[in-house]
């Protein structure tokens, strides 16, 4: 038998260190036609060495990701900066192109990867939202370390998410500023959804963990995917005995654990999962803004102050963007805060500065990225 607690209890891991992740996606187009649907075989072929030791993957629509390990904000930084120069480079020699942005807007949404992974869930979100979020979106995962107290950093993560969200929305669709948060939002709410607040975090992901619909069962302890079925009568993790006629394993939870993808999610570290693709140029901000505001004691009182009023707005913030008038004051407060935090924090003087051009371009007019975009695809 499993024990929830104790599993809820272990992805929440007290840590001395700051150290940040960074999991950024990308669409990857032909040059020459981007209506044309790229095979993973013509990517993978033209990507060269790459010299800051990411780690590459493919998602099941074809989309790129380049993954940092934990390092402190510079080194993670400069190693993905130099990664990805590389990878543009080969890539344009090969006739490909890499959208800076988080929801395809040329292509209908194809899978190419037929994981047993991605059958099962495939089967289990269906269409179209399933579909447009397994092969048409793209993110910034930003990975950061609990320190001391795992739910100060908890909390500031989740309030301050729509804010985030606002400032940059970067993937208008049919009204929405964020049309890939849209996606997420009409996906299967008990995984998607946010965690509960304003209790221990544990109690509250072991909730929100047994709470979960089941998407599938291995036939047998030990099976891997392969040997699994679709689960698609509703029913949550907390009936496991009864849907697989076993008793789950640890390893059943730690799979179920992989299939819930909530705005933030605990993993023995802190997944901030929310950030929409940003211009190729522009990504170093989101790291470097969610990095200071939820690490810096300073900078996160500051922007916690500002942000309570529009807490939990996170539909509000991806259809309008900054566009809504609190949103955008509660963003340039929290960019403020930010900007001083930085060199505190250990950021380049470069870095800091990119995050101020930003603000000059889009929170302080509040145009949320997604305005440039709709001018020009």
């Amino acid at each position: 038998m499993t024990d929830v607690q104790a599993f809820a209890r272990g992805c929440f891991q007290r840590t001395e260190t700051d150290r940040v992740g960074v999991e950024l996606e990308f669409l990857v187009f032909d040059a020459e036609t981007p209506s044309r649907q790229v095979p993973i075989a013509r990517i993978a072929d033209a990507l060269p060495p790459l010299p800051g030791g990411s780690r590459v993957t493919f998602e099941p629509g074809g989309q790129l990701e380049l993954a940092t390990p934990p390092l402190p904000l510079s080194q993670a930084v400069a190693g993905l900066v130099s990664d990805l120069d590389a990878v543009r480079l080969s890539l344009s020699g090969a006739g490909l192109v890499l959208g800076g942005f988080a929801l395809d807007p040329f292509r209908p949404p194809r899978r190419q990867l037929r994981l047993p992974r991605y059958d099962a869930m495939a089967a289990f979100l269906g269409v179209p939202y399933g579909r447009l979020m397994m092969c048409s979106t793209a993110s910034i995962q930003v990975n950061l370390d609990f320190g001391a107290n795992p739910r100060v950093r908890w909390d500031r993560a989740h309030l301050l998410g729509p804010v985030l969200v606002a400032a940059f929305a970067n993937s208008p669709r049919d009204g929405w500023m964020s049309g890939r948060q849209a996606v997420w939002h009409h996906l299967d709410r008990t995984r998607t959804a946010p965690v509960a607040m304003g209790g221990d975090p544990v109690e509250e992901w072991a909730g929100y963990l047994l709470d979960a619909r089941l998407m599938l069962v291995r036939n047998r302890a030990g099976d891997g995917a392969a040997g699994c079925r679709v689960v698609l009568d509703g029913s949550p993790y907390r009936e496991f005995a009864r849907v697989a006629g076993r008793p789950p394993t640890d390893e059943d939870l730690a799979y179920h654990a992989t299939t819930l993808f909530p705005p933030v999610r605990p993993r023995g570290w802190m997944e901030t999962r929310y950030l929409d693709a940003q211009a190729l140029d522009d990504w170093p901000v989101c790291v470097a803004v969610v990095h200071a505001l939820v690490t810096d004691d300073r900078a996160g009182d500051v922007a916690l102050d500002a942000a309570w009023p529009v807490r939990g707005a996170w539909a509000r913030a991806a259809r309008f963007g900054l566009a809504e008038p609190h949103l955008r004051r509660t963003a340039e407060t929290c960019f403020r805060a930010a900007v001083e935090a930085l060199p505190r924090l250990g950021a380049e003087p470069w870095l800091v500065d990119r995050v101020g051009r930003f603000a000059a371009r889009h929170i302080e007019p509040g145009r949320s990225p997604a305005l440039d975009l709709e001018t020009c695809v």
